[in-house]
C-alpha cells in the first residue's frame, strides 16, 4: 500500500460521515473546565469516548487524577511496538470553555453538532476535540491499514483543564518524564494562518499578565472642590501607561524587547500574509514596532496590550477625583525575551520616567518556544502536507498566540510541530465556534499521510534530525 492509498481510503471513511459521527458524540459531552457542575462530564469525556477508541488500537492506558485541580484529570495512552522504531508524543484536551447557550444562534446549540454549509457548529469543534479527533481517527486509518499495526511507537497525552490555563501539567510531565519520552511531538491546536493554507507552526509566543496600580487616597473628592489640588491616579496611570508603550503601540521598555529579527526569520516570515479573512479585522498598518512587516509584527516581536482600565466609577460617573486606578496589561513576547524579570524591568521603567507611586504585580506567565526552523523534520512536515494537498504550507516559527507547549518543548525536551486543523474566524471561545469541513478533511489527509510516513521512513527521518543536531534533543 502506498500513501496515497491509505490517504484515498481515509478521506472515503471521512466521506461516508464516520468522523462526523464521532466529533458529534464527542461535542454533545459538555466538558466545561470552568464549572465543577461539569465534573462528570470531564471525566466521562475521557471515558467513553477517548480510551475506548485507543483501547481498541492496543494502547494501554494509564488515568492520573490532578493534584492541582480536583476532577481535571490526565490520561497517558501508550502503544510501543518496538523500542527500535520511532515514537511519537501527541497531545489533546477535552475540556472547551463555558458554551454560553444563549447567546449562540438562535438554531444553535453548542452540545449538538450542526451542519450548514462548509461549517460544523457546537463547542469544542474547533478547540480542540475536532482537531485531535482528526488525528485519532488518522491513526485508526493507519492502524486498520496496517492490519493491526501502526509502524511506529505511540503516546498520547490527554487533559481536561487546558482551558483553566493547564493547572498540573507541568508537574505531570516532570513527574511522568520516562512515560512521555519520545523522538517527535506532533499535535493540533490553534488555527492555521488562514482557512485555504495549510499550517506548521513550531511553538509559541510566550504571555505575561500584569496589574498596575495606583492608590492615592481611601476616597473620592469633590472635582470643584479640590481639583488642581489632589493628583488624580486615573490621569497618572494613563500617563505611566503611555510610557511603557506609545501612541503608535510601540513597546518603550528596552528590557523587554527581543533580540532583532534574524534575517532567517525574515525569510521565513515574507512567504506570510496576515489577515485579508472575510471575517478578519481590518489591520492597522501603522500600529506596531516600526520598520518590521505586519507578520514580522506578530510573529516575530513583542507587543504591550492594555486589556482593561478602571478608575472612577464607569457606570456612574460622579464629579469626584477618584481616589484610585488600576490597569491589567499582557506583554506577548518570543523567544528571548527577559520575561522573568518583567516586573523588575516594570518598576525600573517607571521609577526612570517619574512615576514611582505605581504599585506593579505580576500576576501570571507562560514562557515562549519556538522549534529550530532549520531542523530536516521540519521540511520533513512541509514537503509532505505541499505533496498531500498540492499547497504550498504556510511555515510560523511561533503561533502568535500561547500554548503550554513549554511543557513538550523544554520539560521533555522534544521537537515540536503543530499542524493546525482550525482557522482565525472559527469562533473559538465565543458563541457560534465552528470547523469548517473542508479544513477537517484536508487536515486528515495531512496526518494520514505525515503518520504512515514515519512508519514507513522514520529512521531515516530521524537520523536526518539527529545528524543536524549533532545527536541532542
Amino acid at each position: 500500500m502506498t500513501a496515497e492509498n491509505i490517504v484515498e481510503q481515509a478521506l472515503a471513511w471521512f466521506d461516508q460521515g464516520e468522523y462526523q459521527r464521532t466529533l458529534a458524540r464527542r461535542v454533545a459531552i459538555a466538558s466545561e473546565s470552568q464549572s465543577h457542575l461539569r465534573d462528570a462530564e470531564l471525566a466521562r469525556y475521557l471515558d467513553d469516548e477517548i480510551k475506548p477508541t485507543l483501547a481498541a488500537m492496543g494502547f494501554s492506558l494509564l488515568s492520573v487524577e490532578n493534584a492541582y485541580a480536583a476532577n481535571r484529570p490526565f490520561l497517558i495512552a501508550t502503544r510501543i511496538e518496538d523500542d527500535a522504531l520511532p515514537t511519537i508524543l501527541s497531545y489533546g484536551h477535552g475540556d472547551v470553555v463555558f458554551g454560553d447557550d444563549e447567546n449562540w444562534r438562535s438554531d444553535l446549540s453548542p452540545w449538538e453538532l450542526k451542519e450548514d454549509g462548509d461549517r460544523w457548529y457546537g463547542r469544542g469543534s474547533a478547540d480542540n476535540k475536532g482537531q485531535h479527533s482528526i488525528n485519532i481517527a488518522a491513526l485508526e486509518q493507519i492502524y486498520k491499514a496496517r492490519g493491526g499495526s501502526l509502524g511506529f511507537n505511540c503516546k498520547l497525552l490527554f487533559e481536561m483543564g487546558e482551558e483553566i490555563s493547564s493547572p498540573g501539567l507541568a508537574e505531570l510531565c516532570r513527574e511522568y518524564k520516562e512515560q512521555l519520552s519520545a523522538d517527535i511531538f506532533l499535535a493540533s491546536d490553534g488555527p492555521r494562518l488562514s482557512a485555504v493554507r495549510p499550517t506548521l507552526f513550531l511553538g509559541s509566543r510566550g504571555a505575561v499578565n500584569f496589574r498596575l496600580t495606583i492608590n492615592a487616597r481611601d476616597n473620592a473628592y469633590h472635582s470643584g472642590n479640590w481639583g488642581g489640588l489632589l493628583t488624580n491616579p486615573g490621569t497618572q496611570l494613563a500617563n505611566a501607561l503611555a510610557c511603557l508603550v506609545n501612541q503608535h503601540g510601540q513597546l518603550q521598555v528596552s528590557a523587554l524587547k527581543p533580540p532583532a529579527v534574524s534575517d532567517a526569520i525574515r525569510e521565513i516570515l515574507s512567504d506570510v500574509e496576515v489577515g485579508g479573512g472575510k471575517n478578519d479585522p481590518q489591520i492597522d498598518l501603522n500600529w506596531g514596532e516600526e520598520g518590521l512587516t505586519p507578520t514580522e509584527r506578530l510573529y516575530a516581536w513583542n507587543t504591550l496590550e492594555v486589556l482593561s482600565f478602571l478608575t472612577g466609577n464607569p457606570q456612574r460617573p460622579m464629579n469626584a477625583i477618584p481616589g484610585s486606578a488600576t490597569a491589567v496589561c499582557q506583554l506577548r513576547f518570543v523567544v528571548g525575551t527577559d520575561w522573568q524579570h518583567l516586573a523588575d524591568h516594570v518598576r525600573a521603567h517607571l521609577d526612570a520616567h517619574g512615576f514611582p507611586q505605581v504599585e506593579v504585580e505580576f500576576m501570571r506567565g507562560s514562557p515562549a518556544t519556538r522549534f529550530d526552523p532549520t531542523d530536516p523534520l521540519v521540511d520533513w512536515a512541509l514537503n509532505i502536507m505541499q505533496k498531500t494537498t498540492g499547497k504550498k504550507p504556510a511555515l510560523l516559527p511561533n503561533l502568535g498566540g500561547s500554548l503550554p507547549n513549554d511543557v513538550f518543548a523544554d520539560i521533555l525536551g522534544l521537537p515540536t510541530l503543530w499542524v493546525p486543523h482550525s482557522y482565525p474566524a472559527c469562533g473559538q471561545h465565543g458563541v457560534n465556534e465552528h470547523m469548517l469541513i473542508s479544513v477537517a478533511r484536508e487536515g486528515l489527509a495531512i496526518m494520514t499521510h505525515l503518520l504512515w510516513d514515519l512508519g514507513e521512513n522514520g529512521a531515516a527521518v530521524l537520523a536526518r534530525h539527529h545528524a543536524h543536531t549533532g545527536g541532542a534533543q
